[in-house]
């Protein structure tokens, strides 16, 4: 195991999620990928993760394409304990990639705020899109 160990918690749909996973390869680390989508959460992960990133839940929670309206989690007045447990329930409403590193843990969007989190960047890297980030 590497002494800078990268965990990304990631969609493969998400081309911000696979534009930050590029980036961390291209950077030479070979990161611990988990597809939350289908490993799914635990409140003691959700909470780590929020407390690592300073963040709540509503900060990280995902509304485009994701059950959140339905569900109601857009009313302010919803609870921290709810949306936990409607992420817990609903795994596509953590927005991701979520980026845990030695320096860190970010949610990554745009996806070159990895670069953030790593010891050494790809000089220069190109997007899916064509957008080419330099560090």
């Amino acid at each position: 195991m590497s002494a800078f160990a990268i965990t990304i918690y990631h969609n493969p749909d998400c081309g911000t999620s696979r534009n930050t996973l590029a980036m961390i390869e291209a950077a030479g680390y070979a990161p611990t990928i988990i597809e939350y989508r289908k490993a799914g959460w635990t409140r003691a992960k959700l909470d780590a993760l929020f407390g690592a990133m300073g963040a709540a839940p509503r900060d990280v929670m995902r509304e485009k394409g994701t059950p959140a309206a339905d569900l109601g989690l857009l009313d302010p007045s919803i609870d921290d304990d709810t949306i936990i447990d409607a992420m817990i329930a609903h795994p596509i409403l953590v927005n991701r990639p979520i980026v845990v590193t030695p320096k860190g843990a970010k949610l990554c969007r745009p996806s070159e705020t990895v670069l953030d989190l790593l010891d050494r960047t790809p000089d220069v890297f190109t997007k899916e899109d064509g957008e080419i980030v330099r560090d």
